[in-house]
C-alpha cells in the first residue's frame, strides 16, 4: 500500500483546519449574509480538528431575525460538511495503521454501531465530536453515510438552538 494518499488526506485536513483558525476572527461578519452566512459559519466552525470554533454562538444570534427551522437546516448541513475534515484525517490515519490488531477490533465495533454513535454524538453539544469523525474515517465508514447521519443530528441540534435563541430574543 502506498502511503502517499493517506498522508495527503491528513495534510489536506490539517491545512483546512489551519486556514479556518486563521480566518476565525472574521467569521462573525458572515452573519450579515443571513442563511448563507449561517451555513458558512457552521461549516467553517466544524472544519477544525479538536480545536473548537464556536460558530454555534453566531447561529444563536442569527435566530433573532431568521426562521429557526430554516436556520437549523442550513447551519446543520453546513456543520456536517465541515466535519468531513475530521473524517478525512481519520481515514488517512486508518489507512496508515490498519495492520494493528487493536485498531481492527475497535474498527469492527465502530462499523457495527456507527449510526447511533454518530447520530447521538453529532446531536449533543459536544466539543469532542471530532473524535467520532476521526473514528468513522479510520474505520472506513462510507463518507456519505457519515455525512447523512451527522447532518441529521446537527440539523436537529441547530434547530433547537435556533428556537432557544428565537424565544430568548423575541420572548415567548
Amino acid at each position: 500500500m502506498s502511503t502517499r494518499k493517506p498522508i495527503l488526506q491528513i495534510a489536506v485536513a490539517i491545512g483546512i483546519g489551519a486556514l479556518v483558525l486563521a480566518l476565525s476572527p472574521q467569521m462573525a461578519a458572515l452573519g450579515n449574509w443571513g442563511y448563507l452566512g449561517a451555513f458558512l459559519i457552521s461549516m467553517l466552525g466544524s472544519a477544525t480538528i479538536l480545536i473548537p470554533v464556536p460558530g454555534w454562538a453566531v447561529v444563536i444570534g442569527l435566530s433573532q431575525s431568521l426562521n429557526p427551522v430554516l436556520l437549523g437546516i442550513v447551519a446543520g448541513v453546513g456543520s456536517a460538511i465541515g466535519e468531513l475534515t475530521a473524517y478525512l484525517f481519520g481515514h488517512g490515519m486508518g489507512r496508515l495503521i490498519e495492520k494493528k490488531k487493536e485498531f481492527n477490533r475497535q474498527k469492527n465495533w465502530i462499523q457495527k454501531n456507527d449510526v447511533w454513535a454518530i447520530f447521538i454524538l453529532s446531536f449533543l453539544p459536544n466539543p469532542l465530536f471530532d473524535m467520532a469523525g476521526l473514528a468513522a474515517g479510520a474505520a472506513h465508514v462510507p463518507w456519505y453515510r457519515f455525512l447523512v447521519i451527522c447532518a441529521i443530528g446537527r440539523v436537529l441540534r441547530f434547530t433547537l438552538f435556533g428556537f432557544a435563541g428565537y424565544y430568548y430574543f423575541n420572548g415567548f
